[in-house]
């Protein structure tokens, strides 16, 4: 492929961007992927940890119905096909939607640290997603999810913390 000068930067403009419309649609693949990946580990897990696998599972559930339910919205058709920056986060987003096998029965802490890191990936992704949207109901809902998994990590961290230190791995 011969380009010619300007012509190079001007490919990587356009490979850095991405409409919303795709990002929507990788980020209900990621809720879905980690719903049924919980929910698969449901049985497998501790006792003592499938309260916390089960609660995983319905969040994803629910942020996944989230984004059902706004890509079936009519009044934001026209904004979905915004083109917007691809975030930085968007490769290693992308790849989480493969998760991992943690065998037939996954430590505690295994588990804690699979679902800390996603956490932190979608909550750092939901974020930059938030930062390069423009106004209204997508922003908000970026905005909204980057805070709810902020939440999430958080409590996860603080159920690993105690966890380790108390001797319960």
């Amino acid at each position: 492929m011969n380009m010619k000068e300007g012509e190079s930067s001007s490919y990587q403009k356009i490979r850095s961007m991405t409409s919303l419309k795709d990002v929507l649609e990788v980020a209900t693949s990621f809720e879905a992927s980690a719903r049924d990946f919980y929910q698969d580990l449901i049985p497998k897990v501790s006792k003592n940890f499938r309260w916390l696998v089960e609660e995983l599972a319905r969040e994803e559930q629910c942020h996944y119905d989230l984004f059902a339910k706004l890509s079936k919205r009519d009044d934001i058709q026209d904004a979905i096909q915004a083109e917007i920056q691809r975030p930085v986060t968007d490769g290693k987003f992308a790849d989480a939607i493969m998760t991992p096998d943690l065998g037939e029965q996954p430590d505690d802490q295994a588990v804690l640290q699979y679902a800390m890191g996603r956490e932190h990936l979608a909550m750092n992704h939901y974020r930059s997603l938030a930062d390069s949207t423009a106004s209204g109901p997508i922003k908000e809902l970026f905005e909204y999810l980057a805070n709810e998994e902020a939440k999430h990590k958080e409590e996860l961290e603080k159920l690993y913390y105690e966890t380790i230190h108390s001797g319960g791995v």
